[in-house]
């Protein structure tokens, strides 16, 4: 935040996984900031599978955990822990 300038933009554009603090005053008192979140939208779906399958986008790194669709329990667990997942993939 410090490094945006007065009557900025700062745009959000990721999850996170613990909670986060903010310091208000700057954006609203002492900068005046635009604040945005953002997100992907549904168009950059197909484009990104599409990578993924002709190997343009590899996952390597990423996908952390392939399991048989029928172990979908175990991984609901996995990515509750967190630790040691960052996506899981469920193959039919």
């Amino acid at each position: 935040m410090s490094a945006i300038r007065k009557l900025g933009r700062f745009v959000e554009f990721s999850v996170f996984g613990d909670p986060v603090t903010v310091d208000w005053s700057i954006i609203s008192d002492r900068k005046e900031l635009d604040l945005m979140g953002s997100h992907l939208g549904p168009y950059c779906y197909p484009l990104v599978i599409n990578g993924i399958q002709n190997g343009d986008y590899p996952t390597e790194g990423v996908v952390t955990h392939q399991l048989p669709l029928q172990d979908f329990e175990e991984g609901f667990e996995l990515m509750k822990k967190g630790d040691k997942s960052l996506k899981i993939v469920l193959v039919p």
